[in-house]
């Protein structure tokens, strides 16, 4: 019978283990809910649980609020004779706000010349050629005066129609078009699609990170009958900072004027074209620029 007894606990004692044993058949409930001691799910003396003891996550730190542009979104309605369109790219976010009309195109005139003289100079670059001080002389003349002879010899250069080809694609251009064998004036350009040109010439894509900033150098120093327009509505100090090409012609197959701005500012681009009656003169379409401008700035500008 002590035999008996003593089986009989020892076989109870060896029950009792494998319900201790992690991994058992006979395991209790309590032991499969802690598992191993080893690990960090195991509670603790307090009583706590780990997602109590977890340090919570810090909360994301706001977004920056960006500087509200200089220009907001309106519909003018001026008095203005013919038609006129304009555009804003913020070059921060790439969002661009114009006029419903913004999308539609006029013949660029000389605006179409930062282009030219952007191609032109990131051509060479690529070619791993570095421009006389004589054709850098030439392309300061075409930026700051606006020369048309020395235009054309760089628009030979950089191969006519191509270069116009190579804007729309590498600036992205939705609206624009080129217009064959007929010269670099008669470049169809939207005002949108001008905003977009002033970026891609401010990033770097259409002068090539060597000579962007001295194209847009140059643009800040257009000078004489080509200085009018989008930065003339802003305060003197601040003109001196915004980078400009405009284009002035006037259409006697259409019996138009056509007027167009292009400015570059730190953080946007804008374009601003007007047509109208061709008796009316430049004078008129060059002030409408800038009164359309003024028209966008915000208060306190």
């Amino acid at each position: 019978m002590r035999l008996i007894a003593i089986a009989v606990i020892l076989i109870g004692l060896v029950l009792v283990s494998l319900r201790l044993l992690p991994g058992s058949p006979f395991e209790s409930s309590a032991a499969a809910k802690w598992g191993d001691a080893g690990t960090s799910d195991r509670p603790t003396g307090s009583g706590t649980d780990r997602s109590a003891r977890q340090p919570s996550a810090p909360s994301p730190s706001p977004s920056p609020s960006l500087e509200p542009l200089p220009f907001a979104a309106k519909n003018l309605d001026l008095d203005i004779e013919g038609w006129y369109a304009w555009s804003v790219l913020d070059r921060r976010t790439g969002k661009i706000i114009g006029s419903k009309n913004m999308d539609e195109t006029s013949t660029t005139a000389s605006m179409i010349k930062a282009w030219i003289v952007a191609d032109y100079l990131r051509r060479a670059a690529d070619a791993g050629q570095t421009p006389s001080d004589a054709k850098l002389a030439d392309a300061t003349r075409i930026i700051r005066d606006s020369d048309n002879t020395r235009a054309e010899q760089f628009y030979n250069l950089v191969g006519r129609d191509a270069s116009i080809k190579r804007l729309i694609s590498m600036c992205e251009l939705t609206d624009s078009s080129v217009a064959p064998d007929k010269g670099w004036s008669r470049t169809a350009l939207s005002p949108r699609d001008t905003a977009r040109m002033g970026n891609c010439i401010a990033t770097g894509t259409a002068a090539g990170p060597k000579w962007t900033k001295w194209l847009l150098n140059e643009m800040k120093l257009v000078r004489g009958g080509g200085d009018f327009g989008i930065r003339k509505a802003f305060p003197a100090a601040e003109q001196k900072k915004i980078a400009i090409k405009n284009g002035w012609i006037d259409r006697t197959r259409e019996q138009e004027m056509h007027i167009n701005c292009l400015a570059i500012g730190d953080t946007w681009t804008m374009g601003v074209m007007v047509k109208y009656p061709i008796n009316m003169g430049y004078d008129y379409g060059m002030k409408n620029c800038e009164k359309i401008t003024e028209a966008l700035l915000r208060t306190g500008t």
